[in-house]
């Protein structure tokens, strides 16, 4: 299956539908409230729309699962070998307020484990992508593997939205095993792609997210190196840099949606 997948297909779905969503940043958009709370606008409904019907023309044998669309029970879900897991607009609170830190996501999930992935930024146009064994790209240019950790500085990015005191906690007990720790945020799946990239070197994440949020840039990091782990709280955190063997990859397909705590390093 992997192999009959077009990237340029898909690049070309994810930017599209970037586009179609740019339209409605720069007008006046309604933003309406889902039943979890979470904002929901014109320009995630449209995404979804294009995505949705155009992947389905390419692949009509492919489930998708789409955060804006029907979601299937767990009794169906838990047979397909291969399906679409997308995030039509990843960053609606930061659509709405006007900060450019939004995306595309489109993964491809096999048995629990995404193998191809693409992460369209709207607002700058850069689009990342991946595919397992064939490495991870940004706007065609190849990303390097991940170098080792020194212990100079220690470059973390967090989520613009969740801040709580267990991710304080978490980066203060790193403080220590490092010359400099800096900190930034943003929004999205932007953080991921920053750490594909090498640009930052951890996101904690002990705070909600759902599948569809990460999966797309998880195998871009996967292809770099990189990895999204099970938070655990026994764990300490050095061991998430130093890859420790009693962590756990985050997985795809699980019957409750809801991706648990986790660190990507």
């Amino acid at each position: 299956m992997l192999a009959s997948i077009k990237v340029e297909e898909i690049i070309n779905i994810a930017e599209i539908a970037g586009g179609k969503i740019m339209k409605f940043y720069y007008s006046q958009f309604k933003v309406d409230t889902k039943n979890d709370g979470s904002p929901i606008t014109d320009a995630d409904r449209t995404a979804h729309e294009f995505i949705f019907n155009n992947l389905k023309k390419l692949y009509p044998d492919i489930p998708i699962l789409s955060e804006e669309g029907n979601i299937a029970s767990y009794e169906i879900r838990k047979n397909w070998e291969y399906f679409w897991l997308v995030d039509p607009l990843d960053g609606t609170r930061e659509f709405v307020k006007q900060i450019g830190e939004f995306t595309v996501n489109i993964a491809l999930i096999y048995h629990g484990e995404p193998i191809f992935g693409v992460v369209n930024i709207p607002i700058s146009g850069e689009t990342y992508y991946a595919k397992k064994g064939f490495g991870a790209y940004k706007n065609g240019v190849k990303l390097p593997k991940c170098s080792k950790f020194g212990r100079e500085k220690l470059k973390i990015v967090t989520s613009r939205t969740w801040w709580n005191k267990k991710t304080e906690e978490f980066i203060k007990n790193l403080e220590h095993e490092f010359q400099q720790v800096s900190l930034s945020s943003r929004g999205s799946s932007l953080k991921l792609c920053l750490l594909a990239e090498g640009k930052r070197d951890l996101y904690p994440r002990i705070a909600p997210t759902m599948e569809w949020d990460t999966a797309s840039a998880h195998i871009i990091l996967l292809e770099t190196g990189r990895d999204i782990y099970r938070y655990e709280n026994e764990i300490e955190p050095i061991e998430y840099i130093n890859r420790s063997d009693k962590l756990k990859r985050v997985i795809y397909n699980k019957e409750d949606l809801h991706n648990p705590n986790f660190i990507a390093v």
